[in-house]
């Protein structure tokens, strides 16, 4: 079964790749990704959660694991590792792109692109792999099946949320399949593309999106910086702000502080190197000043997460950058090793395949004591993200579509759109397949959800109130 980039290197015809995607609905029917049940018997989704957590910081585990328990879609957030598993165990297509690899509702928003433009994308890759571009939408749609239980939708209403994301994807992925290449990698989608304003209802979601746009323009570093700094005899300082932030200095003395500031600082001398010279030119513009750890998401939680706090032309000239930890994929044991030897690399890679505008400081090092890897960013550069703890079907509607449209511009950047979009169709057979799918992975969230809060109560994984929790108190 030849891969997409053997495809293109073998010089295939449209026609022919129009033919081979046609000939995968022989071998796998649409019909069958409706499918969702249990073969044979099914990992353990509790233990699957505590092998992640050997390799995490151990106090910062129960952190994990009482984000996780707040409501059955945070759970969710954080079940990467179980949903992998699960979806090596149903049908592929054998069409391969650069799979996101937790591609839920959440991990989408917007973000500066190095224009200056406010874009919307896919915008964590810390789970990237080649894969069937099916596990990325099937792990997509899910997320609004079982968002919509949050904001009580019905169980019609969720299948039309879920076979939306769908249609977006599929409608797009057509699109692409007539586009040339320079058109497909040229194309983004911004803020000021998702305008609504003839459809009923418009007025209230254009009154959504002015308000988000005007937050995630705000979120600049400087804006970073009264939030996440102090002043401190003349200097700024990151400031102490648990559970969620802390100083390096703040650590218990068993963690030498001095020495781990230190080792930040060699780590972005070494990542320099992984940045082109004009970008590696910029960043010599700008001085070190302070380190902190801050603890993000609900699934990285536990993972070695630092930022940096560095200093341009004068105090009012900041830069935060991000270091996040990158182990192997939770992909990997289904679908084989990546083939970068550094975790940070695989993610900055599989980043850029798959954005369309790619941050200008990702980059990668591998460092400390036990040689661990890592991937760089901006912290805050104009950042928006959606909340999905309130709104009507109709916003939740718009959502699914921008994320099903941008899941297939990711999908087409690395893989074959016109063997995709020919094996899908232009009817809504997968629409409802994966609607379908949907319903019935919620179920399965929920029943591993009770599994997990009960594993909780029962004392054998340890969990903290997210709000209240502090990891160096408790440390």
């Amino acid at each position: 079964m030849p891969t997409p980039q053997e495809l293109a290197k073998q010089r295939y015809t449209p026609d022919e790749r129009l033919a081979f995607g046609r000939s995968r609905r022989a071998s796998v029917p649409r019909t069958s990704h409706r499918l969702w049940d249990v073969q044979g018997a099914r990992h353990d989704p509790v233990q699957l959660l505590e092998e992640q957590n050997a390799e995490r910081v151990p106090w910062l585990v129960p952190l994990r694991h009482g984000r996780m328990s707040v409501s059955p879609f945070t759970f969710y957030r954080g079940t990467a590792r179980i949903m992998a598993a699960d979806l090596a165990t149903t049908p592929s297509s054998g069409l391969t792109v650069q799979l996101g690899g937790d591609a839920h509702l959440s991990n989408f928003g917007a973000y500066g692109s190095p224009e200056r433009q406010l874009v919307f994308d896919a915008n964590d890759f810390d789970e990237t792999l080649p894969g069937p571009w099916e596990w990325d939408l099937k792990r997509l749609a899910a997320s609004f099946t079982i968002g919509g239980q949050q904001l009580g939708f019905d169980e019609a209403a969720r299948r039309r949320l879920t076979a939306r994301v769908v249609r977006a994807y599929r409608k797009a992925m057509h699109r692409y399949a007539n586009l040339g290449y320079l058109d497909i990698w040229y194309d983004h989608l911004t803020i000021t593309d998702t305008r609504v304003t003839k459809k009923a209802g418009a007025a209230e979601l254009e009154s959504r999106l002015s308000r988000f746009e005007r937050k995630a323009r705000a979120k600049t570093s400087l804006q970073a910086l009264e939030k996440m700094a102090v002043e401190e005899n003349g200097r700024y300082r990151i400031r102490s702000d648990a559970p969620v932030l802390f100083p390096l200095r703040d650590l218990p003395e068993e963690y030498d502080a001095s020495a781990l500031e230190s080792e930040v600082y060699a780590g972005l001398e070494a990542y320099k190197a992984t940045l082109s010279d004009d970008r590696r030119c910029m960043l010599d513009r700008f001085e070190p000043v302070d380190v902190g750890a801050k603890v993000v998401g609900v699934g990285s939680v536990g993972t070695r997460c630092m930022i940096i706090l560095l200093q341009g032309r004068d105090r009012q000239d900041p830069l935060f950058l991000q270091i996040k930890e990158a182990g192997a994929s939770v992909l990997e044991d289904h679908l084989g090793p990546s083939a970068y030897a550094n975790h940070g690399r695989r993610v900055v890679e599989g980043q850029r395949l798959a954005q369309a505008e790619s941050d200008i400081f990702l980059g990668w090092v591998e460092g400390g004591p036990e040689s661990r890897h890592f991937y760089l960013r901006q912290l805050r550069d104009w950042k928006g993200s959606v909340e999905f703890d309130s709104g009507t079907l109709q916003q939740a509607k718009f959502y699914a579509r921008l994320c099903g449209m941008t899941l297939a511009r990711g999908h087409a950047r690395s893989g074959d759109p016109i063997a995709i979009a020919a094996y899908i169709g232009k009817g809504d057979t997968l629409d409802l397949a994966i609607a379908d799918f949907g319903e019935a992975y919620a179920v399965q969230n929920q029943l591993d959800y009770d599994a997990f809060m009960t594993a909780i109560d029962d004392g054998r994984i340890p969990a903290v109130d997210p709000v209240t929790f502090n990891p160096v108190a408790h440390r």
